[in-house]
């Protein structure tokens, strides 16, 4: 387990690091950032999400810069918890949902950043029904594809000169992913992708039910629910993530056998 520098712990997994948070956790460091002026951002990690990045020698390197990386999904959790370490699943919806609910107390300004036409909007009138309060200063879906510089430019004023304090990024994985990092030294606030959960939130997707998240089934569930989206990334993906655990795990009991059985001279 590794001391990073957002003094959060973190344990690895096939080579990224996650962090040892809770949902409750991260809120309190995010509303703790927004007091500095130094640009963050935040990823959350599922299986598919981590494998993806994991294997892409353009964006692998993002981990590093990352003050915070999520286990998203339930199996990635539940391996930190398998080493005793006191990580709770920290989920995009979740995340989301725990920082605008302590926003009227916090005074949390926030920016709603993605999704398709329409939903970034729908969001923002949703939490400010849910969540009397709640301060949003900026809504805004980009258009599909990257941006040429000038208006990779004004989307950074636009966001700077909101005042906000947090921009929720919901570009999927892991086009949001690149966009946090390229923009996050750029900018005074805390970027964090959240993906899906703007679709959650707003209705158009249903989330998994909490009994099948229990049992670490929302890959199937989704799966599903969207299989011509979705399959090569459960089907795939899910499958090699598995196998390459099991095989870190072996390495790391052999390891640790033979540190054991290694007597001093």
């Amino acid at each position: 387990m590794n001391e990073v520098s957002h003094n959060f712990a973190s344990y690895d997994v096939l080579g990224v690091p996650l962090t040892v948070t809770t949902p409750t956790l991260t809120a309190e460091a995010i509303e703790r950032w927004a007091q500095d002026s130094v640009g963050r951002f935040v990823c959350l990690r599922d299986v598919a999400s981590l494998m993806a990045i994991r294997d892409n020698p353009d964006l692998a390197p993002l981990h590093r810069d990352a003050s915070v990386i999520t286990p998203d999904g339930r199996p990635l959790a539940e391996l930190g918890k398998r080493r005793g370490l006191p990580v709770e699943q920290t989920s995009g919806y979740d995340l989301f949902d725990a920082v605008c609910r302590r926003s009227a107390e916090s005074g949390l300004k926030h920016y709603i950043y993605g999704g398709e036409e329409g939903v970034a909007q729908r969001l923002a009138e949703i939490m400010r029904e849910k969540y009397p309060g709640i301060v949003i200063v900026g809504i805004e879906t980009p258009p599909m594809g990257d941006p040429d510089d000038a208006s990779a430019q004004a989307t950074q004023d636009r966001i700077r000169e909101s005042g906000a304090d947090v921009v929720w990024v919901g570009l999927s994985s892991p086009r949001q992913d690149a966009w946090m990092w390229r923009n996050h030294t750029q900018l005074p606030q805390t970027l964090i992708g959240i993906g899906a959960a703007f679709d959650f939130h707003t209705g158009r997707k249903r989330r998994a039910p909490r009994i099948v998240r229990v049992l670490m089934l929302e890959w199937l569930y989704r799966l599903l629910a969207e299989p011509k989206r979705l399959w090569k990334r459960y089907l795939v993906l899910l499958p090699r993530f598995v196998t390459l655990v099991l095989v870190d795990k072996g390495r790391r009991e052999r390891r640790a056998f033979r540190r054991h059985n290694i007597s001093p001279e």
